[in-house]
């Protein structure tokens, strides 16, 4: 193997490992986004489980993030919340959650 096919190799494994990375942290935030969003909803319980586990889901079908915020928004709407406060709690709960995976929480 060459010098070069080294380098290609550490590339693309760099790349596989940011990508699970990243994929666990948005599957984290979505949980926590989903648990906060339920206690804003008056949620508890199963249905608090139940809600915060559909976002998870839902990502994993192909979801794109703006998918989830405007489902939660769209959701936490009549409780006068914003998009625009989804959206910070979302980006709040990645940082929160890409840190935990980092750290191999």
């Amino acid at each position: 193997m060459t010098t070069f096919d080294k380098r290609e190799q550490g590339f693309e494994n760099k790349f596989v490992h940011d990508e699970e990375i990243r994929f666990k942290a948005t599957a984290r935030r979505n949980k926590l986004l989903g648990d906060w969003a339920a206690g804003q909803l008056g949620l508890a319980g199963d249905a608090a489980r139940a809600y915060a586990s559909e976002l998870v889901t839902a990502d994993l079908a192909n979801r794109r993030d703006e998918d989830t915020l405007h489902k939660v928004s769209n959701d936490l709407a009549p409780k006068g919340i914003s998009e625009q406060q989804v959206a910070a709690r979302m980006d709040e709960f990645y940082r929160f959650a890409l840190q935990q995976v980092q750290a191999g929480n």
